[in-house]
C-alpha cells in the first residue's frame, strides 16, 4: 500500500513539475520562435510553438547594429570585472571571520548581517556614487554591490567545513596567511566560488535598476538598457532601418535572445559546482 502511495506521489510530483517547467520555459521559447518568424507572420501575434515562415532577417538586423555590440562590450566588461572583484572581496571578507583569534569578529559579523535587514536607501547610495565620481561609469554597476552579505554567509559556512589541519601543516612548512589563502583555501573552495560567481555574474548581467539610475550616456549602455529602448521603440527604427524581412516584434525578440544566450551557455558548465556549493555552504556548519 505504501509503495502504491509513493508511486502516486512521485507521479503527481513529476507531472506538476513538468507543467511548471513548461510554463516557465514557454515565454523564452515563444521569443525564440518569434525571432525566426517573417515580418508578416510575426505581426499576426498569437501563441505558437515553432517559427512561422522561418527567416534569420531579425538576427541580421540586430547583429548588424552597432548598438548591440556596444551594449555587449559594456555588459561583458561589467560582468567579468564585477564577478572577479565580487568573488575575491567576498572570500577575503568571509575567510578572516572563521578565525577565533580575529579581533572584533562578532562585531564585524553583526554589521555584515545588519546590512541584510537595513540599507542606506536609494537616495543616499546615489549621492555616495555621485560623490565618488562614478555616474556614467560602468564601475557604478560593480563597486556598490561588490560584496553581498548573503554571499559572505554562504562562503563563511563553507570555509568552516575545511579541515584546520591543512592550514596548520602549511604554517609549519612556513607558509604565510596570504599563501595559505590563495594556495590552499581558494583551490579547495571551487564549488562555493563557482556558486557565488554564477550569482554575481547573473546579477550584474541583468542589473537594470542601477544601470537606469547611474548611466545616462548611450555609449555606456548595457544590454538591459538597450532592451528597454528596443522594447519601447526608442531605437528600434534605427536598428531595423526599412524592416527588410523583419518586423519590430521579431527584432525585439531577437535582441532578447541575443542578450540571454551568454548566461545560458555559462550555466551548464557551473551547474555541478552550483548544486554542490549551495548544499555544502548552506547545510554544513
Amino acid at each position: 500500500m505504501n509503495v502504491l502511495k509513493n508511486r502516486w506521489f512521485d507521479g503527481v510530483n513529476t507531472v506538476f513539475l513538468l507543467l511548471v517547467a513548461v510554463i516557465t520555459f514557454y515565454p523564452l521559447w515563444h521569443e525564440l520562435s518569434l525571432s525566426f518568424s517573417s515580418m508578416e507572420e510575426a505581426m499576426k501575434g498569437g501563441a505558437f510553438l515553432w517559427p512561422r515562415a522561418f527567416t534569420t532577417a531579425a538576427y541580421h538586423t540586430v547583429l548588424g547594429s552597432d548598438y548591440i555590440w556596444v551594449a555587449y562590450r559594456n555588459s561583458v566588461f561589467s560582468t567579468v570585472a564585477g564577478t572577479l572583484i565580487g568573488v575575491l572581496l567576498t572570500a577575503m571578507t568571509a575567510y578572516p571571520l572563521t578565525k577565533q583569534e580575529m579581533p572584533a569578529k562578532n562585531v564585524i559579523l553583526f554589521l555584515v548581517l545588519f546590512t541584510m535587514l537595513f540599507s542606506g536607501g536609494m537616495i543616499p547610495t546615489y549621492l555616495l556614487v555621485k560623490q565618488l565620481g562614478l555616474i556614467n561609469s560602468l564601475w557604478s554597476l560593480i563597486l556598490p554591490t561588490a560584496i553581498s552579505a548573503f554571499n559572505v554567509i554562504i562562503m563563511l559556512s563553507f570555509f568552516r567545513t575545511l579541515p584546520a589541519e591543512l592550514e596548520d601543516s602549511a604554517m609549519i612548512d612556513g607558509a604565510n596567511p596570504l599563501r595559505i589563502f590563495f594556495g590552499i583555501v581558494m583551490p579547495l573552495s571551487k564549488p562555493v566560488l563557482a556558486t557565488v560567481a554564477l550569482w554575481e555574474a547573473v546579477g550584474i548581467w541583468n542589473n537594470y535598476l542601477n544601470a537606469v539610475i547611474y548611466l545616462n550616456d548611450k555609449s555606456k549602455y548595457t544590454l538591459p538598457l538597450l532592451l528597454r529602448d528596443v522594447i519601447n521603440g526608442q531605437i528600434t527604427a534605427r536598428m531595423t532601418g526599412e524592416l527588410t524581412g523583419s518586423s519590430v516584434d521579431s527584432v525585439v525578440a531577437a535582441t532578447i535572445i541575443v542578450a540571454v544566450v551568454p548566461v545560458l551557455c555559462v550555466y551548464p558548465y557551473l551547474q555541478k559546482y552550483f548544486v554542490k556549493g549551495v548544499m555544502i555552504g548552506s547545510v554544513k556548519s
